[in-house]
């Protein structure tokens, strides 16, 4: 049976997303053009832009998705009243590491690509605001650990010191050959003493504040 034009169309734009996908994480995104994308998907360099206006409209198609799914399942988290607040943090922590050893070929273009600052409150690029959300979700979490004022300097301090121990863990076994399931069940315990030892850490710093004061 002969392929409708609707069929050939969608695999031609997922061509198009999978040459992407590959190119941007061997080489980059910056680095990348519209027209090798097009060679590696089999399609004309006009043709690429009947489906993606350009190279960001393509970062978006690709990250948006998944991370979107990654924001669902956080905030499942951060709604659940019945989690204590440092067992949130945990699993947000641990929410967020499977998700991008999951997707470690992609984990520098989900979050790294065209990235702007993670305390933007606003932006009207889909992405950052995602990415953002992301960033907000796990201050969130470390205010409420804390039970710091809303307005209190350290929760943007702590959630940036936070969010770069993660992305350092994540970064680490980015090119690992063993699967996700194979680095947590190995590595498990070290995450959570990593995760508590920071938080520990912070507590301390509040203490300080409070005795200097």
């Amino acid at each position: 049976m002969a392929r409708s034009q609707a069929q050939r169309s969608e695999e031609t734009k997922q061509a198009i997303l999978a040459a992407a996908a590959t190119l941007f994480s061997e080489r980059g995104y910056d680095s990348v053009t519209m027209r090798e994308i097009a060679k590696t998907a089999g399609c004309s360099h006009t043709t690429i832009y009947i489906y993606f206006n350009d190279k960001e409209a393509l970062l978006h198609a690709l990250s948006l998705p998944p991370l979107s799914v990654l924001k669902e399942r956080m905030q499942d988290v951060l709604d659940d009243q019945h989690i204590l607040p440092k067992e949130r943090i945990i699993q947000l922590s641990t929410l967020f590491i499977v998700f991008c050893l999951q997707h470690r070929n992609m984990h520098a273009i989900f979050f790294g690509a065209n990235a702007e600052r993670v305390d933007l409150k606003e932006s009207a690029i889909p992405l950052t605001e995602l990415r953002n959300h992301l960033f907000q979700m796990l201050e969130t979490a470390i205010q409420q650990n804390f039970s710091l004022h809303k307005g209190d300097e350290r929760i943007l301090t702590f959630t940036r010191v936070y969010y770069y121990m993660l992305h350092g863990i994540i970064s680490t076994y980015e090119y690992s050959k063993e699967s996700m399931e194979e680095l947590y069940e190995r590595l498990e315990g070290t995450f959570n003493l990593a995760f508590e030892t920071l938080l520990l850490g912070f507590d301390e710093k509040i203490r300080e504040g409070k005795s200097g004061s």
